[in-house]
């Protein structure tokens, strides 16, 4: 008997411009090259799975505490892996600064350029969108970091100052200038102004930050029902007000 000849296919081996007689195995091999593997998602998802998992630890547990191989753990990868994509703690604190603050900050400019209703409803706007994105997050705690770990961090300390503070400020400003060109505000001190629009949101990060330990808090708050009249008590302050009719001479 003859030896079948080695360049015959096997029975398993497909011919090739052979059409497979099962519809959904062709359709999965039509659509599987144009699918990103399971690798491939899983490395373009990395940066953000490390930026949360960093946020997560440095609220917790601190700057000073939190250690690059805790982060790595949370994360599911090597702390090799965390060093390519972040190689300092510093620049992974300042990679989560970024993200869920600086970004929240340009969305707010966009806001302020874009307006065209009234400023008093652009401030409102601008409110809502931060205590959505930061206020009611976990970003939230930052703030309370920056404060209690600014002399152990001076250096990132300025940082916070320079991509969160003072962008702050100057887009508030903004916007209250727009109210006081449109003849909406009164000509009060900007800075003033903003300093004022701001130090309720600090108090409300505060106090929730020293009450989540409390097993009760006889005195409690409700964060949206006081931004809310924050917002109001502040707008009533700053809007022009229609001149009062004078009393007739006697």
């Amino acid at each position: 008997m003859s030896r079948p000849s080695s360049s015959a296919l096997s029975p398993t081996e497909p011919v090739q411009g052979a059409t497979s007689s099962c519809p959904l195995a062709a359709a999965v091999a039509a659509l599987t090259p144009r699918m990103p593997g399971v690798r491939q998602r899983r490395k373009a998802a990395r940066p953000q799975e490390l930026l949360e998992a960093a946020l997560n630890l440095f609220v917790e547990k601190g700057l000073a505490a939190t250690r690059a191989e805790d982060v790595a753990k949370l994360a599911g990868v090597s702390k090799g892996t965390l060093y390519l994509y972040y190689p300092s703690k510093d620049e992974l604190f300042k990679a989560v600064v970024r993200a869920y603050l600086t970004q929240v900050i340009v969305e707010g400019s966009e806001m302020v350029d874009q307006a065209e209703g009234s400023t008093s409803a652009l401030l409102n706007q601008l409110a809502q969108t931060w205590w959505l994105r930061v206020g009611a997050s976990k970003a939230a705690g930052l703030l309370v970091l920056i404060m209690s770990e600014a002399k152990a961090f001076p250096e990132l300390a300025q940082f916070y100052v320079d991509e969160v503070v003072a962008p702050s400020h100057d887009l508030l400003a903004r916007a209250v200038e727009r109210g006081v060109a449109r003849g909406e505000f009164r000509p009060l001190d900007v800075t003033s102004v903003v300093h004022a629009l701001i130090a309720p949101v600090q108090f409300l990060i505060l106090y929730r930050q020293c009450t989540s330990v409390c097993t009760a808090n006889p005195v409690p708050l409700d964060p949206e029902r006081f931004m809310a009249t924050q917002i109001e008590l502040l707008l009533r302050g700053l809007e022009t007000r229609p001149a009062q009719p004078q009393p007739p001479a006697l």
